[in-house]
């Protein structure tokens, strides 16, 4: 029965009380060792210390990386989306962003992801190779804004 189960006999150990006089095994310097750093109560010694070498995290270089000041993030568009929720027509950016197709101001991107059946004449900031040739061989055209 399970309120019969018990360890097995020799696993379990009761802990050692140190510093509780000689006749109990363990008074004195109470397992300590003699002198020294380690013997004294706090222990004296912050986490990461490597006994006076140059930590661990003071070797490791202190500049973060590098952002490029210009760098041009754009928001993505892809064809299948295009597909499931426009009719086919034509569609600037301000047109895009009335149907909340488009999420942010950023400058946009198409991408070729999906397939297109439909006739899009649609304005982006920059499109991707496989993407205009997808939008021109269902018959529409690519027109690019700066």
């Amino acid at each position: 029965m399970l309120h019969t189960l018990r360890p097995a006999s020799g696993s379990k150990f009761r802990r050692k009380r140190v510093g509780r006089g000689s006749a109990a095994g363990g008074g004195t310097t109470a397992g300590r060792g003699g002198k020294g750093q380690q013997s004294r109560t706090g222990k004296g010694r912050r986490f990461g210390f490597e006994g006076g070498q140059m930590p661990l995290l003071r070797r490791q270089p202190k500049l973060g990386g590098f952002k490029r000041p210009r760098r041009v993030t754009f928001e993505p568009l892809n064809l299948d989306l295009l597909e499931a929720r426009l009719e086919a027509g034509t569609y600037d950016l301000a047109a895009l962003r009335a149907k909340r197709i488009l999420k942010t101001d950023r400058p946009v991107k198409l991408l070729g992801n999906g397939k297109l059946t439909k006739k899009f004449a649609i304005e982006v900031h920059a499109a991707s190779k496989s993407a205009k040739k997808a939008l021109e061989a269902a018959g529409g055209k690519i027109t690019i804004v700066r």
